[in-house]
C-alpha cells in the first residue's frame, strides 16, 4: 500500500471531497453513505449502473458510469476497492495529479476511530452470520449502531447501516490482511483455517495475521477457546475465551441435539438462554459469540434473548429458497471444507430422507491446495452435482477442474453450465429431499432457475 491508513485522516474531513472508484460494491455504497454523513463531499464511478448506484444518486452522490480521468478532478483523495488495480484510468490520474490513493479497508479504519465502541468480527467462517447476529442484539438494544456486513441482512433490508449511535460493527476479513488497517475497541476471533493460500503461504501465515489482528484492539479479545489453531496463534496474549468446553470464562452449556437452544453462562453465572431459528453446532458457535460480545458491553440479556429469537439468518446462509417437485431448496455459502463440513452436520439434524448437494468449487488455488478435504466432505451427501469451479479473481494456472473432483466422487454428476445444473436437480428432485446449492460464486441462480 502506498499510503499509510493514519494519512487519511487528513483527509477525511467535512467538506473534503473524496472520490470511491467501484462505488456501487458490497462495501463501498454504505463507505460512500457513511463519510457522506460525516459532512464530506463523495463521488465516484462503476462500470455498471445498479441499484446500488441509483440508491447513491437518490442520495445527492455524483455517480459517474464507466471510468475515466476527469472523474477524480477535484478530489482530495481517492478511494478503491480492491477490485480495482493500478491500470486503471482514474488510479493512473491520480498519480499523475499528486492525488492519494487509499484502500476501502484503510477507509473503515479511520471511520471506525470516529466511535466509542467499534466491534470487528473476524474468522476464517462464520464472520456474516455472526455479524448478522450481533445486529439483531444491537438492533433489539436500540443502539443505533453502523453496521457493515459482507452479505444481505433481512433486518436491515441491505448488508449495511448508518446509525447514529456510538457503536459500529464491522464483518473484518483477513484476506490480503485487510482487517490489519481496522482500530478495534472489541476483536472477535470466531476460528482460523488455512484458507486464501493464493495470499497466505500456509496456516501459520494466518495465523500470524489474525494475531496482529487480535493486537490491534483497544479494549479485548474474544476468542474461540474450542478452537486449537486460534488458541495457537494467540498464544501468550490476554484473550476472553468463548465456546462449549468448561474452560472458556463464556460458556454455552446443556445444548439440545439440534444444537438450537443452550444456556451462556459467563464466568460461572447464567447469562441468558439462546432459543434459536437456525441449525447447527457452527451456529449455536456463533450465536455464542455474539452472546459474548453482547456480555462485553453490558447488554441485558433478555435483549440478547430477543435479538437472537428473531435471527433468521443471513442471505446465501442455509437460506430456504421453495419447493420444487416435493423438494426443499435451500441456499449456502459454504466454499471451504470446514464450512461444508459444518452445513451437512446441520442439516443432518433437519430429518430430511435425502440430501442432494449441487457444489461449485470458489477458484482454482483453494480447490487445489484443499482437494482432498473437499473430497472427504463430498462423499457425505445421498447426492453430489459438481458445477465447474467459479474463477472469481483468478486465471486457470493449476490446471484444475471440477471434473478432477468427480473422479473421486463415485456416482456423482458433472455439469459444465449452470442451466445444465438446473436441468439435473429437476431430474433428481423428489418428496422429501433437500437440495442444496452451495459456493461462494453464482451456483444460487441453479436453485433459482428451478424455482422459476
Amino acid at each position: 500500500m502506498e499510503h499509510n491508513t493514519l494519512e487519511l485522516q487528513e483527509y477525511i474531513k467535512p467538506g473534503n471531497r473524496v472520490h470511491l472508484i467501484g462505488i456501487g460494491g458490497v462495501s463501498m455504497r454504505p463507505l460512500g453513505l457513511v463519510l457522506q454523513g460525516m459532512g464530506l463531499i463523495v463521488s465516484g464511478s462503476d462500470m455498471n449502473s445498479s441499484v446500488s448506484t441509483d440508491e447513491l444518486i437518490a442520495k445527492g452522490i455524483r455517480v459517474e458510469i464507466g471510468h475515466r480521468a476527469e472523474n477524480i478532478v477535484g478530489a482530495k483523495c481517492v478511494i478503491r476497492t480492491a477490485a480495482v488495480h493500478n491500470d486503471n484510468p482514474e488510479i493512473a490520474a491520480a498519480r499523475a495529479a499528486g492525488i492519494p490513493v487509499f484502500e476501502r479497508a484503510q477507509a473503515w479504519g479511520i471511520i471506525m476511530r470516529a466511535y466509542r465502541n467499534a466491534v470487528c468480527i473476524s474468522g476464517t467462517h462464520g464472520k456474516t452470520t455472526t455479524t448478522s447476529m450481533v445486529a439483531h442484539i444491537l438492533m433489539a438494544a436500540q443502539m443505533d449502531p453502523t453496521v457493515m456486513i459482507g452479505g444481505y441482512l433481512p433486518l436491515l433490508q441491505a448488508g449495511h447501516r448508518v446509525g447514529s449511535g456510538d457503536t459500529i460493527l464491522l464483518e473484518s476479513c483477513e484476506y490480503c490482511d485487510s482487517f490489519l488497517n481496522f482500530f478495534p475497541s472489541l476483536a472477535v476471533i470466531l476460528n482460523i483455517e488455512a484458507d486464501h493460500l493464493d495470499y497466505f503461504k500456509d496456516l501459520a501465515d494466518v495465523q500470524k495475521s489474525f494475531r496482529a489482528f487480535a493486537q490491534l484492539s483497544s479494549g479485548g479479545v474474544l476468542a474461540n477457546g474450542d478452537d486449537a489453531n486460534t488458541m495457537q496463534a494467540l498464544e501468550g496474549l490476554e484473550a476472553v475465551t468463548f465456546g462449549f468446553g468448561g474452560n472458556n470464562r463464556i460458556c454455552g452449556v446443556n445444548p439440545s441435539e439440534d444444537w438450537r437452544s443452550f444456556d451462556v453462562v459467563c464466568d460461572g453465572q447464567t447469562y441468558c438462554h439462546l432459543q434459536l431459528s437456525v441449525y447447527g453446532r457452527h451456529n449455536a458457535l456463533n450465536a455464542l459469540a455474539a452472546a459474548a460480545v453482547a456480555w462485553t458491553m453490558k447488554i441485558p440479556s433478555e435483549v440478547v434473548e430477543e435479538g437472537l429469537a428473531s435471527f433468521r439468518g443471513a442471505g446465501r446462509r442455509m437460506e430456504f429458497k421453495g419447493k420444487f417437485g416435493g423438494a426443499d431448496i435451500y441456499d449456502d455459502y459454504a466454499h471451504h471444507p470446514g464450512e461444508l463440513s459444518a452445513t451437512i452436520d446441520a442439516v443432518r439434524a433437519m430429518g430430511y430422507q435425502r440430501m442432494i448437494v449441487a457444489f461449485q468449487p470458489h477458484t482454482y488455488t483453494r480447490t487445489k491446495a484443499l482437494f482432498d478435504d473437499f473430497v472427504q466432505q463430498l462423499k457425505r451427501p445421498d447426492v453430489v452435482v459438481l458445477a465447474e469451479i467459479y474463477a472469481a479473481r483468478e486465471r486457470n494456472t493449476v490446471g484444475i477442474s471440477s471434473r478432477d473432483l468427480l473422479a473421486k466422487l463415485p456416482g456423482g454428476y458433472y455439469c459444465e453450465t449452470l442451466p445444465e445444473v438446473t436441468q439435473k436437480l429437476k431430474e433428481l428432485a423428489q418428496p422429501g429431499d433437500i437440495i442444496l446449492t452451495v459456493g461462494a460464486g453464482d451456483i444460487y441462480r441453479a436453485g433459482e432457475a428451478m424455482l422459476k
